[in-house]
This record gives C-alpha cells, sequence and structure tokens, in this order.
C-alpha cells in the first residue's frame, strides 16, 4: 500500500483579485495586499477565501514497499495547473492513502477549487462506488473515510475546540516544526522569488506530518514499537543521505522519539 502525505503552500491569486476588485493597474504586491486587506475588513482575517488562493508548492512524503522519498512536486517554476495536474496523475497512478495536516479542511478544498479553475479530469479521486465498488465505503471524499486521513480532525475527535496546530502536535512529539518559516510567511517571500525556500518549507512540513503519522499508527496498533522505530530510522537515513541543508537542518532540531 503507498502512503503519501502531502502539504500546498498557497499565495493570493492576483489575478483574480484584480477581476473580483477592479485593481487593474497595480502590481501584484500591491493587490494581494489589497485582497488580503478586504478579507480583514469583512472578516476580521486577512486568511483569503479557499478559491482566492493560487497553489505554488505541493510536497509529498511518500512510502511505497520498500522506500521512502520526499520532494516537490513539478519544477520551481511549474505552472499551477502543471503542479495540480501532478498531483491527481499520482492518485490515478497508485491509488495512495493520503495523509494531511487539516487536508480536510483547506489543502484538498483548495485543490478542488483550482482543479476546477484548471479544468483538470482526476476520475480516481472522485470515485465514490459508481465505478469501483471498493470505493463505496472507502473513498477520498468523505470525512470519515480511511483514503484520506486528516491526522488533524481525526486526534481532535472531530472537534474544532480541540484542534491542535501541525507545530504544537510537531514540537509535543520532540519534532522540529516550522523551523522560522511558516504559511504567514509565505506570501512575502513569494514576491521577494524564494520559490525554493517556500518548496524547502513545505517538504519539512510533510515529513513532520509523517512522523506524526507514523506514531499515530503504533497509537492504534498498526505499527509495534519496534517496526515504528525502524521506520523512523529509514526518514532519518534518507533525509541524511540527500544532504540537503533544510533537511540537515531538520535532522539537527529533531529530538530522540521517547518509545
Amino acid at each position: 500500500m503507498a502512503v503519501f502525505v502531502f502539504d500546498i503552500e498557497t499565495v493570493p491569486d492576483v489575478d483574480l483579485g484584480r477581476r473580483i476588485y477592479g485593481l487593474q493597474g497595480l502590481d501584484d504586491r500591491q493587490v494581494g495586499d489589497a485582497m488580503q486587506a478586504k478579507r480583514r475588513e469583512d472578516t476580521g482575517s486577512e486568511f483569503l477565501s479557499l478559491e482566492q488562493q493560487r497553489v505554488v508548492a505541493i510536497s509529498v512524503a511518500a512510502r511505497m514497499r520498500d522506500s521512502f522519498r520526499v520532494w516537490s512536486l513539478g519544477e520551481p517554476d511549474a505552472p499551477e495547473a502543471e503542479l495540480i495536474q501532478r498531483f491527481f496523475d499520482g492518485i490515478e497512478k497508485y491509488t495512495p492513502d493520503l495523509v494531511s495536516w487539516n487536508g480536510g479542511g483547506f489543502d484538498l478544498p483548495v485543490l478542488h477549487y483550482r482543479a476546477l479553475r484548471h479544468g483538470i479530469v482526476a476520475p480516481r479521486y472522485w470515485e465514490a462506488g459508481e465505478a469501483d465498488q471498493a470505493f463505496r465505503f472507502n473513498n477520498y471524499l468523505s470525512r470519515y473515510h480511511s483514503r484520506h486521513l486528516d491526522l488533524m480532525d481525526v486526534l481532535s475527535s472531530y472537534q474544532g475546540r480541540a484542534r491542535v496546530s501541525l507545530e504544537g502536535a510537531a514540537m509535543l512529539l520532540g519534532l522540529p516544526g516550522k523551523l522560522g518559516m511558516s504559511g504567514a510567511k509565505v506570501w512575502d517571500a513569494y514576491l521577494d522569488g524564494q520559490i525554493a525556500e517556500i518548496r524547502n518549507y513545505c517538504e519539512t512540513d510533510v515529513v513532520n506530518t509523517y512522523l506524526i503519522f507514523l506514531r499515530f499508527d503504533m497509537m492504534r496498533g498498526r505499527l509495534l514499537p519496534e517496526e515504528y522505530r525502524a521506520e523512523v530510522a529509514r526518514v532519518r537515513d534518507v533525509l541524511t543521505q540527500q544532504a540537503k541543508p533544510h533537511f540537515a537542518e531538520f535532522l539537527a532540531a529533531w529530538q530522540e522519539p521517547h518509545c
């Protein structure tokens, strides 16, 4: 069984903002800032409506057969449509179990709206049992099915007041957490041309999430403690072998698991 832990990073869709608010003639920074200001005026928060967020990075931590891999989809300058198409192509090819942190509340709905925008076809993802009976009671779409496991949702018992951030859960387990970047900083980083840094940040987020997932799998009895430790060691080995600065920083900040 393939497991894909995924995360996305987004910025304001300034082309859409220009059309909605009549902001022609302003540069991207001015449009994005105006969109956030309008949202703050309407809701008290700068967090944009999901369809107004453009995907600039999708990262995946994949566990398949005897391998573990972490990467970001496409090249750094790939258009949004290509990134999203690659994501759904992976589901089409491998039918993996998806794992996320708040993927049900953010990442997947954003991908839905943006896939709709780009006319992306993804029949395997949207299968609910009509063509494949195996998806009738276990598909990607139902909140309570396991083909997509939203760890934040499950660990909070589906209670909004019981949710914690990825940073909070990671720090609880001795994991590095955000390492200087956060979703709130992505827009400024993007405007400064730091797409590589955004992709690196997204990759460390999926590693944090994957390691929380391993702990959860042990807690629910799907991994024995010795199997859990072996999986954790595999992650360490892969990150060490890749010899990338953001993974070296992650490893340096990672405390040993307490089991």
